[in-house]
């Protein structure tokens, strides 16, 4: 399979994580980007950001990650957004962000968790950029970047990281390593998006999604298993074979018991 190409796309905006949940507030389902973008500017949420920029945020931030799918991953979130920490909905933005960056996701499976593993107190803006560097050379991008483009990537990449929680923030060129763990309900979610979407059981434990929480899939199985003890599923693991007992029925109902929990 044809690797996906990386794009410059972070640059219209990071991790944007209040701006995303106030778009969350303001969405409702059936909306065009158009109509998101009247509501937002006429909301008052927004005082110091330019139409311009607003704009941007929402077609080519809001809309890529969250409005796809029929917009579920919007109606989820907003769900969810009322009743779990903040920490569990930056995970998940998280999730929807390296999917539709690519380049970012594959930064955090490859750079961020072999540092993390390898107990490195830092990424520098530097590693990010030799990160960019050999995709390239690998023909990860459509043309050769420029070096300006490289660097600016590369600090696209921490500050994402730093945004969504994985590296202190700061205007830093060498950000700290934080510890970072994946939460019950971004791990509930993962399980059952993933399920909804026709993988089978075993394929679902090395979906490479769980690598953005650094995890293998023996870690999978145990989240999963202490899944169960809360009644999400359960989990019968012989060998190498694993089968889950799904409770809920889809994802809505998921969402519905977590926002309940």
């Amino acid at each position: 399979m044809a690797s996906v190409q990386y794009t410059t796309q972070l640059q219209a905006g990071l991790g944007l994580v209040a701006e995303t949940k106030a778009l969350l507030d303001l969405w409702r389902p059936g909306m065009s980007t158009r109509q998101l973008q009247e509501v937002a500017r006429e909301s008052g949420s927004f005082p110091t950001i330019t139409a311009r920029r607003l704009r941007n945020i929402v077609n080519e931030c809001f809309a890529p990650r969250y409005l796809i799918s029929d917009a579920s991953p919007a109606a989820h979130l907003k769900r969810l957004a009322a009743y779990v920490p903040m920490a569990d909905l930056m995970q998940l933005m998280l999730l929807f962000t390296s999917r539709a960056n690519p380049i970012l996701g594959d930064f955090i499976r490859e750079i961020y968790w072999a540092r993390y593993a390898g107990g490195y107190q830092q990424i520098s803006n530097e590693g990010a950029r030799a990160f960019v560097e050999r995709a390239i050379d690998d023909n990860r991008t459509s043309k050769r970047w420029s070096e300006t483009t490289v660097r600016r990537v590369a600090a696209y990449l921490t500050g994402c990281c730093a945004d969504y929680g994985l590296l202190e923030k700061g205007a830093k060129s060498n950000r700290r390593i934080l510890p970072y763990r994946v939460t019950p309900t971004a791990s509930a979610y993962l399980a059952y998006d993933l399920h909804s979407k026709g993988l089978g059981d075993n394929a679902l434990l090395t979906h490479q999604d769980w690598q953005l929480f650094g995890m293998s899939r023996e870690d999978v199985i145990d989240e999963l298993k202490r899944l169960s003890l809360k009644g999400h599923m359960i989990v019968q693991a012989a060998g190498d074979v694993v089968r889950i007992g799904w409770k809920h029925q889809s994802m809505e109902a998921l969402c519905d018991v977590i926002s309940k929990s």
